[in-house]
Parts: structure tokens; C-alpha cells; sequence
């Protein structure tokens, strides 16, 4: 490059950049404001060599000796160099990084007179470099598959995400049709997101179907935006699918959980119904058939608390008798092996046990208190189940004349609920029931 003039000068005073210049050995002859603003000072022209900045560094933070600069080398090479970025310091402690593109000057004769540098800051282009890579960490760390596509379908990138929920490898999917991962019958859907996406309009939370490279189908929520070129024109589209499989089958199952609590409420209701009725028949007064109802309502709940610890799956045969005799205290001798039972049977059982018990409270053996109750149950084959309740201790027992509720009510539990069969031995010693049942 040859000298500078002063109307050159007066020229590049005038650049938004930053521009500078030095004599041979490197000293600073001239510089425009921008430089100043670059430097953040304003160097004595003179007495500043290589550089007018406050202090210099190498893109990774390690310091840069002016002598080492482009501008410096540019003058012992006698010929520019380029492409080395660096980062000046102010003396307000903030940094800039700029790229430097020195040159040599020459006087009329083509000896080397000086250098012209001119530096353009890089910040922006750093900040968008910065974006970018933030951008690229998080798709590709991304749960959810990010995928983006021409409007013709094919596919240009693949996220990891995308490999773990659909099973394919970038390799296998970019250049491919997006209609790879579309089940047949749902192709159609294709057509209708491509013309909204040519409208301009984004497609938020599209829960459909795609088809995992096994075959298998998976549930995915789709978000859907177009991509624009500089000029604002559509050229593709970015898909964001969310695998919620989970969230379909939890769904599934509070549906599923509300029927059966629905179911479950219903029979409750049917059961209090049936336990009022029955227990408001006769002649007894009111505080009699509260007191008894009160009871049967309490072995009925006890019941539903053991079975909802179960999650309503299913209940200990031991645990269902002992929670229907709690009330009637510790005469009452419990023995037998662990048998599990169906939250219908369950409930049946342990109205049966209550109305014993009350039988044996009102008439029998827990009338008295020397009085005793012996139950035992044992499994048998061919998925039964035996209960046998022994009184003992109270007054003599003699067979009744008619039928109370609490025997009419075990006979037709044990035959049309549990079906099996009961039998009451009116032993002079004490009442004995023998109950023969269904385990399911």
C-alpha cells in the first residue's frame, strides 16, 4: 500500500470503523475516533508503539504482547497478516474482541514507510456464534425429538432424542420423507400440516400416532413451526414431538380408577341400602336399630379400609374377620392361614363374621362373660375355603323357632354370594356354624 495523504486521512476519520496508523518502526502516527471508542482512550501519538489499546489478549485469554501482534508482524514481514483474531482490554476493565487487518505503507520510491490497521468488531458475530451453540446444546440434549424438514417432506436434521424415541439413526432419517415415521392410515394428517404450514400458522400440542422403526407406535404430542428464509418466505418446518406415552396410559388408568370407583360407590350404596332396610324391619325400636346398624356399618367399613391400603385389589381373609370383631372385644380366639380374597368377597365376608358375632353377643356366648368364640378357617381343594365358629361358655343353646336376620342373612350370603353352603349346629354347649365357600 502506498503513502497515506491527508485527504485520506480526513476520509477514514470519517468510517464507522476502526482505523489507525504507525511510522517503520511502529509508532503511532494517526488514528479516527472509532479507534478511540475501540480502545477506550485516546493513545499520544508518538509515544504509543504497535497498538493504542490498553492491554491485548489471545482469544483465549492469555495476554498478547504488541510486539507480537498482526501489526507488529506485518511490519517485520513486510507483508500483511491476516486472520488472527484478539481482544482488546479498556481501561474500564470491559473487552472487545475485533479481527486486525494490517498493511503495509510505502513512499513514492516502494520502501516500507509505516502500517495501516483496520479493526472490526467481532462481538456481534461472537454473541451470535454463542446463541448458536447454545441453541445446538439444546437440541441436542433435547427429551423431545427435533426434527426439521423441507415443505416436500425431507427431513434435514435429526436430533438424539429423535433416535431414542423413533429408533432411527441420523444417518437413516436425513434425506428421507418424513412419512417413514407416519403410520398409512395417518398419512392424511401430512397433507393438512403442510397446508396450514404454507398459511404461516404454527400447530401447538397435536397429539397423534407415529411409527417407531420396529413397527410399534408410539403416542407423541406434536408442535409444529415454519421455517422462513431471510426474505421471509416458508421453506420448511420444524417439528417438536413429545413422546407421552406415559401420560396416555396414566389417563387410561384414571379413567379406569373413576369407573371403578363409580362401580365401587354404587355396590356401597346398594349394600347401606340393603343393611337399613333389613336392619329397620321387625318390631325393634329406633336406638335398637341404630345401635345395630351403626355396627354393621362399622364392619363394613373397616373392610373398605383394608382394602383401600390394597388399592382395591384384594384383602387378607384374617385381617377382614379381625377388623368385623374388634367391637366385641378379645373372646374371640382367631386362627387359620393366609387366604386372599376379591374385594366382592371380602365385604361379604365380613358382614358374615359381624352378624355372628352380634348373634353371639345378643344370644349366645359373648352374652356372657365367661362366654368364648373359637374361629378357624383352613383352604381346600379346588380353590375353597372353610370357616367354622365354635361358641362356648354362654347359656344353653336350643335351636330357634324362627329365623333371625343375622341367620337368614349368612345363608343367603354363603349360597348366592360366596357360593357355598352354610350349616348351624345348635350344640347344648354352644352354636356352631360351618361355612364352606369359593376363594374367587
Amino acid at each position: 500500500m502506498t503513502e497515506i495523504q491527508t485527504s485520506d486521512t480526513s476520509l477514514l476519520s470519517a468510517l464507522p470503523v476502526a482505523v489507525y496508523t504507525t511510522d517503520a518502526e511502529g509508532w503511532l502516527t494517526w488514528f479516527n475516533e472509532a479507534a478511540a471508542r475501540l480502545w477506550g482512550r485516546s493513545p499520544e501519538l508518538g509515544a504509543t508503539q504497535w497498538c493504542g489499546s490498553w492491554k491485548l489478549y489471545w482469544p483465549d485469554g492469555e495476554p498478547m504482547p504488541p510486539v507480537d501482534g498482526p501489526l507488529a508482524q506485518t511490519l517485520k514481514r513486510g507483508e500483511p497478516v491476516r486472520g488472527v483474531e484478539a481482544v482488546v482490554e479498556r481501561p474500564d476493565g470491559s473487552r472487545v474482541a475485533f479481527l486486525p487487518y494490517p498493511d503495509v505503507l510505502t513512499d513514492a520510491a516502494g520502501a516500507v514507510s509505516g502500517a495501516i490497521n483496520v479493526m472490526v468488531e467481532i462481538a456481534g458475530r461472537k454473541d451470535g456464534e454463542m446463541e448458536a451453540a447454545h441453541l445446538a446444546a439444546i437440541v441436542s440434549s433435547s427429551d423431545d425429538a427435533i426434527i426439521s424438514k423441507r415443505l416436500d417432506g425431507t427431513i434435514t436434521s435429526w436430533n438424539a432424542a429423535a433416535t431414542r424415541i423413533f429408533g432411527y439413526l441420523p444417518d437413516e432419517m436425513i434425506g428421507q420423507h418424513i412419512t417413514r415415521i407416519i403410520p398409512q392410515d395417518l398419512r392424511h394428517e401430512e397433507e393438512l400440516i403442510i397446508a396450514r404450514l404454507r398459511r404461516g400458522e404454527r400447530i401447538a400440542h397435536f397429539d397423534t400416532l407415529r411409527q417407531r422403526k420396529d413397527g410399534s407406535l408410539v403416542d407423541i404430542s406434536l408442535t409444529i413451526s415454519p421455517i422462513r428464509d431471510r426474505t421471509g418466505a416458508i421453506v420448511g418446518a420444524s417439528k417438536v414431538a413429545r413422546d407421552v406415552s406415559e401420560r396416555k396410559r396414566h389417563e387410561a388408568m384414571q379413567r379406569t380408577l373413576f369407573d371403578e370407583l363409580n362401580h365401587r360407590v354404587k355396590n356401597t350404596l346398594a349394600t347401606v341400602q340393603a343393611l337399613a332396610t333389613q336392619t329397620l324391619r321387625g318390631e325393634r325400636t329406633l336406638d335398637e336399630a341404630r345401635q345395630i346398624f351403626q355396627g354393621r356399618l362399622m364392619a363394613l367399613s373397616a373392610t373398605h379400609n383394608q382394602l383401600s391400603q390394597n388399592a382395591w385389589q384384594s384383602a387378607s381373609f384374617g385381617v377382614v374377620a379381625g377388623g368385623a370383631l374388634r367391637p366385641f372385644g378379645k373372646r374371640i380366639d382367631m386362627d387359620g392361614p393366609e387366604l386372599t380374597l376379591s374385594p366382592r368377597l371380602a365385604v361379604t365376608w365380613a358382614m358374615i363374621v359381624h352378624e355372628l358375632a352380634t348373634n353371639a353377643a345378643k344370644y349366645g356366648a359373648l352374652s356372657r362373660p365367661e362366654g368364648r368364640v373359637e374361629l378357624r378357617w383352613a383352604a381346600l381343594p379346588e380353590n375353597m375355603m372353610e370357616l367354622v365358629w365354635s361358641e362356648s361358655g354362654g347359656p344353653l343353646c336350643v335351636a330357634p323357632e324362627r329365623k333371625g336376620f343375622g341367620t337368614r342373612f349368612v345363608e343367603r350370603a354363603a349360597a348366592n354370594d360366596l357360593g357355598g353352603r352354610s350349616m348351624f349346629n345348635y350344640r347344648p354347649s354352644g352354636l356352631q356354624v360351618t361355612i364352606t365357600a369359593k376363594l374367587a
